[in-house]
């Protein structure tokens, strides 16, 4: 996960490949309440992990339920209905599908619970469903803002003998926190009416289909369209299922196939493909894969996956009322970026309560980009940029508008885009970015890379590293490679003064960086590979033509999506000439001795500050002298004398030199 303050996405051209969905989360978080409110065991596969699972996961635990996960299966001890904690303070964080349903049910079980949750959370309406929760007789106090979390939850006396209403038009939520709570009481029939129009009735067909599979059968009239009046029968208890599997996220998975409809297929594809959710999915988001046929995408579906790829270009604008796609409808007000005219999404006012004002957010950040937008109480009209525009898009700490925007990236202009605060897709896609990334393609040119080379001992490696963790990027430490070779061909029996068996050697090794791991095969050679004799080896092997072209295109290679730091000593003047910021750090050698010496003595070596200078010394004497690829700066580089510098202080100068070489 990208857990930085803002990430930079190069232009992006190209996209084909296969995306695994995570699990959805609607379905995740309804099912981890109705296993714990069940008898018996249930075990989940499947389950999305993210900051809205882990919340119900934790109030599941602070109320008794015992909870055993290993990767994406959870094992769920029901309650029968019955609590074991009947007091907690429990945080929900932003979590819609966690704070509404656990309101219902907990203050139908009876208790003394304190519900609360992130400041957005308390701007979230939930005063509809503490009026139906009062009509029952639960005891309900806010303990901020009328209307609004967080609450406190007392002991009432219900009554269960009159209709429960509820209004339908502010959300969904409320009427699914009390068709999962109300069989917790079900001693005779209880009936729920809708007030008003219902919105987001797909999430409701989710939730009746989930009680079904543990056992509750709702009853409402019959006709497609009656969504006003439902009853849960007298005696209804709930029954563990044993297994289920939770379906990949329908709304996730609208950003792949707005991807494949927009984006010119990779080369070697043939558009994008999606596993996790079929066209007969459960989810009511599933229907964006009609609107974005609507707009010109084709798509094909069988059990369990989808295949998209680009039909209309531009996109075809589109006039659509979006009641039945809450959320996957913010995906069409990106698409409509690319379209041939001014595409309306209409019915969109439960945008206004969600996670942020969505309706105002996607408004704004669109017209960064250059579009012209109409927002209205409940819907918004977007034009298509006449001329495309860099900007920094602002989250609103919302999943959904960092994962919409995303495919900005794709813009005629060639413009990159940027996300501020792009961990907020953990709420439901923690590996958002790492999948787009996968599956899509620029021009290497496009992907950015910050060169940092300098002598022996200059602290580069930190440099390089914690850059490179800031921004996202990946990371290359290019000595890593001269060091594995070295050691490689040892353990080979080449001598290192041989550079056609070096070479050879280095052109073969099967080398990945796995954070600070340096693995070789299968093997983790981190630490031997770090050793002074390592480093000396490395020199030594260094200076072989051979090995330098053996290992120019390995390095090349670790430029990739969305950027690159890496750090040696002929990176910028050799191995990435056209970078467009290029460092040379540098420190005295007494300053470079007093660092190293500080190393080796942690490390129980007998060394002095005088014996690793002259060594340093003769190490830079050797590096520069070489006919091939002497240490040097680059015509372009930029000098950072770190002698008397933090670590913190080098790496707020090249962000801040790197901020100057970026268009947004």
């Amino acid at each position: 996960m990208f857990d930085i303050e803002y990430l930079d996405i190069p232009p992006l051209s190209n996209a084909g490949g296969t995306v695994r969905l995570p699990g959805s989360k609607s379905i995740s978080n309804r099912v981890l309440l109705l296993a714990a409110l069940s008898r018996g065991q249930t075990t989940v596969h499947d389950l999305l992990a993210s900051d809205d699972t882990a919340v119900m996961l934790t109030a599941l635990r602070q109320l008794g339920c015992t909870v055993d996960q290993s990767g994406d299966t959870a094992v769920i001890g029901g309650l029968g209905g019955q609590l074991v904690n009947r007091q907690a303070t429990l945080f929900m964080g932003n979590a819609g599908t966690a704070m509404r349903p656990l309101t219902a049910a907990l203050a139908l079980l009876g208790g003394d619970f304190e519900l609360s949750g992130v400041p957005r959370m308390h701007e979230r309406p939930i005063g509809d469903l503490v009026d139906a929760l009062r009509q029952l007789g639960c005891a309900i106090d806010y303990l901020g803002n009328e209307g609004f979390p967080p609450l406190r939850l007392r002991p009432g006396q219900l009554k269960l003998d009159q209709a429960i209403r509820v209004r339908g038009d502010v959300s969904s939520q409320f009427l699914t926190a009390l068709l999962m709570a109300l069989p917790l009481v079900a001693t005779r029939d209880i009936c729920l009416e809708v007030v008003g129009e219902l919105i987001s009735k797909p999430y409701i067909e989710i939730t009746l289909k989930l009680l079904a599979r543990f056992g509750i059968q709702v009853q409402r009239p019959l006709g497609a369209d009656n969504w006003q009046r439902f009853v849960i029968p007298a005696g209804s208890q709930y029954q563990s299922p044993g297994e289920i599997h939770v379906e990949g996220d329908a709304s996730s998975a609208s950003y792949f196939i707005a991807l494949g409809a927009l984006a010119t297929p990779a080369s070697d594809h043939k558009g994008i493909r999606i596993q996790g959710v079929g066209a007969d999915s459960i989810q009511g988001d599933i229907r964006f894969i009609e609107a974005a046929g609507l707009m010109g995408a084709k798509v094909k579906s069988g059990p369990n996956w989808l295949e998209v790829s680009r039909g209309a270009w531009p996109l075809k604008a589109i006039d659509l009322d979006c009641n039945h796609i809450p959320d996957a409808a913010m995906t069409l007000a990106v698409m409509a970026l690319y379209a041939d005219g001014t595409t309306t999404l209409r019915n969109i006012a439960s945008w206004r309560v969600k996670e942020t004002d969505r309706i105002a957010a996607m408004a704004c950040e669109l017209q960064k980009l250059g579009a012209t937008v109409e927002e209205g109480a409940d819907y918004l009209k977007i034009s298509p940029p006449v001329q495309w525009q860099t900007a920094a898009i602002h989250t609103y700490d919302d999943h959904r508008v960092a994962m919409c925007f995303s495919l900005a990236a794709f813009n005629p202009a060639r413009l990159p885009v940027r996300i501020l605060d792009p961990k907020c897709v953990a709420k439901t896609f923690p590996d958002y970015f790492e999948a787009l990334f996968s599956v899509s393609q620029t021009a290497s040119e496009h992907i950015p890379v910050i060169c940092i080379d300098g002598p022996t001992a200059s602290g580069k490696g930190t440099l390089a590293a914690l850059t490179a963790q800031k921004l996202g990027f990946h990371y290359l430490d290019s000595g890593a490679l001269y060091r594995l070779s070295a050691f490689a061909a040892t353990r080979a029996g080449v001598a290192l003064d041989d550079g056609p068996g070096v070479a050879r050697i280095a052109r073969t090794m099967p080398v990945r960086f796995e954070g600070e791991q340096i693995v070789l095969g299968v093997e983790d050679v981190s630490d031997v590979i770090r050793t002074e004799e390592a480093g000396m080896a490395a020199s030594k092997v260094s200076a072989h033509p051979e090995v330098r072209q053996a290992l120019l295109e390995l390095q090349r290679s670790f430029r990739r999506l969305p950027g690159l730091v890496a750090d040696g000593r002929d990176m910028g003047t050799v191995i990435f000439p056209q970078a467009p910021l290029k460092i040379y750090l540098t420190a005295s050698a007494q300053h470079r001795a007093e660092r190293r010496h500080k190393q080796l003595i942690s490390k129980g070596n007998s060394v002095t500050i005088d014996g690793i200078r002259q060594d340093l010394e003769a190490r830079d004497a050797r590096d520069m002298s070489r006919p091939t690829a002497p240490l040097k700066p680059a015509d372009d580089a930029r000098l950072l004398d770190n002698s008397d510098l933090s670590i913190e202080t080098s790496v707020a100068q090249v962000i801040d030199w790197w901020q100057g070489t970026r268009p947004i």
